[in-house]
């Protein structure tokens, strides 16, 4: 790839998607669902979340306040994945 196309790649935008956990209802309660209704995840609030560019894993981190904007969410990175495959 010459530097030009390598330049240019560089600066497309992705997409990052945060998964917080998972939830396993059946199809009734999933039916059943109405506003301010309490779905479980499989995950703790102090468990890791992880970082998917399209369906592919990038990184784990946790989930943080914006430093000076208390309603805004962040990730802080605690772990990235190896590209090749590991860690």
């Amino acid at each position: 790839m010459t530097d030009a196309a390598t330049n240019a790649l560089s600066r497309v935008p992705v997409e990052i998607t945060i998964s917080v956990g998972r939830a396993h209802p059946t199809v009734s309660e999933l039916l059943s669902l109405k506003r301010d209704a309490v779905l479980p995840l499989d995950r703790g609030v102090d468990d890791p979340v992880e970082l998917y560019a399209g369906d592919r894993l990038i990184a784990r981190g946790h989930l943080q306040e914006v430093e000076g904007e208390a309603d805004r969410l962040a990730v802080r990175l605690t772990e990235v994945i190896d590209p090749e495959g590991g860690t």
